[in-house]
């Protein structure tokens, strides 16, 4: 006689609920959707590996052996050029994973990545880069650069935020975009000025982020504009890293030249913003016109 346990129903077992084909079948079908990772994700991951890398080589190769004694020739140089390096590979990935995912599909995680990873590589790397900086530079003081870095991981903070939730006009970005602000920190950091104006020059940046000001965004021949940029900033930090002949010099302008976009890029567009408007007044004007 087949004794049969009530509690058991078919496709169960006594050790435990053994699910049918069929419904491992259907949940193979709806997870994925949610889970599945597309290019464009994949670059984007591509972007926090980057911007973590660059903290690790701000500590090991900067930080720790400042406060060990233990710092070797042209150690810091290296290690610095290599961190800056990641965050521009870093803001290569941010460029690319926009385009691969307006040409492609891009997964219903794909925004939230992109924050997270920004937040990574052109907010708490380029934070701690100036909070290291604050820590080992002759002319720093520790507690205040502290706070310019917390005012520069904010304002990265505030900038994503309300990038998820503000609409703007197709085209433009409200305020300095965080890869820019990030690359625009890092270089008056490689600038050496004077302690009080990296620090007033910092927070102008981490202001301009948050502002309302209109940057356009990286498309089309503006895009390769930007990688040419980026990819020619690698190159001088490589001939600095390397204490190439002239090297220093070239790094200066270069950063100088990161400034001066910073600051010119958004009168360009303050002076299209009034030229159309200008434009409009004139339209209207001779609209009233019997």
């Amino acid at each position: 006689m087949t004794v049969i346990d009530p509690e058991t129903q078919p496709g169960q077992t006594g050790a435990g609920w053994v699910p049918d084909a069929d419904e491992v079948e259907a949940d193979a079908e709806e997870m994925p959707l949610s889970l599945r990772l597309s290019i464009a994700d994949t670059l984007t991951l591509g972007n926090a590996t980057c911007g973590f890398m660059a903290v690790y080589f701000t500590t090991t190769g900067i930080l720790i052996p400042d406060l060990t004694g233990s710092q070797e020739p042209g150690m810091a140089r290296h290690s610095a050029a290599t961190a800056v390096i990641l965050m521009l590979c870093a803001a290569i990935f941010d460029l690319f994973d926009g385009l691969v995912a307006r040409k492609l599909r891009s997964s219903p995680m794909g925004a939230e990545l992109d924050n997270l990873s920004d937040l990574i590589s052109f907010g708490l790397a380029p934070a701690y880069f100036v909070l290291v900086y604050g820590m080992v530079a002759d002319d720093a003081h520790q507690r205040v650069a502290a706070v310019g870095a917390i005012v520069v991981l904010l304002a990265v903070v505030l900038r994503l935020a309300r990038f998820s939730c503000v609409t703007v006009k197709d085209g433009t970005f409200q305020g300095m975009p965080s890869p820019f602000g990030a690359l625009t920190v890092i270089s008056i950091v490689l600038l050496e000025l004077p302690f009080v104006a990296t620090l007033l020059a910092i927070v102008g940046v981490a202001w301009l982020m948050v502002s309302r000001v209109e940057y356009p965004k990286p498309r089309g021949p503006l895009a390769g504009a930007v990688l040419t940029w980026i990819v020619l900033a690698m190159g001088l930090l490589a001939a600095w890293a390397f204490d190439a002949p002239g090297g220093q010099l070239l790094l200066q302008t270069g950063c100088a030249l990161q400034l001066v976009m910073g600051a010119v890029i958004p009168l360009f567009a303050t002076a299209r913003r009034v030229n159309n408007f200008r434009d409009n007044r004139r339209e209207a004007r001779a609209a009233q016109l019997p």
